[in-house]
């Protein structure tokens, strides 16, 4: 029964990222899995409930990984490299929920139903900001408003999905560090030592099982 039930939901999933939610439909979501949209509605009930449970599980796996880059991560610099690191690969290694997740993240702001989901995407926006506001407390980066630096490069990474082809002539690998370096630019109070791409590539790779 869980399989089956993951399998609708990866199908949803699927669609959405292709789609769109107002064009995703239970007939063509069975015609593809072989089943009746009878058994769909069993399973979920209604399309709200299958947006609902994309929506948690993509940011409950985002927070679990988070949270493994932090404890394998010491300096200010290498965890928002190593976020920056993750917030790509989700675009070319989890491609179908990262576009599914952003595309439709209008629906967080005011559905009831999406409360629990609002609730861990406000978690891991006040987690980037913590490791922001604590790199200014150690003089790692210049002074400012931390929430505000925090969304502003988080959010260009979470919009990648508009423009991004994962098989473009830029390997994920290099446009992270790429866009690592340019976020850096913004962010350190001085000169530092380079950051060690190779090395926070391979530990977001782990991070993510990759």
């Amino acid at each position: 029964m869980a399989g089956r039930r993951d399998e609708i939901l990866d199908a949803f999933v699927r669609s959405v990222a292709r789609r769109g939610y107002e064009r995703t439909n239970f007939a063509d979501l069975a015609s593809e899995l072989g089943m009746s949209k009878g058994t769909i509605v069993h399973h979920f009930g209604t399309k709200d409930q299958l947006l609902r449970e994309l929506q948690e599980r993509y940011m409950r796996q985002r927070l679990e990984e988070a949270k493994r880059i932090l404890a394998v991560t010491q300096s200010a610099a290498d965890r928002v490299a190593a976020l920056i690191y993750a917030g790509v690969f989700y675009q070319a290694y989890h491609r179908d929920e990262a576009v599914a997740f952003q595309r439709e993240i209008v629906h967080l702001r005011d559905s009831p139903a999406l409360e629990d989901a609002r609730k861990m995407r406000r978690e891991y926006s006040e987690l980037v900001t913590a490791v922001v506001r604590d790199g200014m407390a150690d003089g790692t980066f210049r002074p400012g408003d931390a929430a505000l630096m925090a969304l502003m490069f988080y959010g260009s990474v979470q919009w990648m999905w508009t423009w991004y082809e994962p098989d473009g002539r830029v390997a994920p690998e290099a446009l992270a560090a790429q866009q690592v370096d340019l976020v850096m630019g913004g962010l350190m109070a001085g000169s530092a030592a380079p950051l060690d791409h190779p090395r926070l590539a391979k530990l977001v790779h782990g991070a993510l099982g990759l």
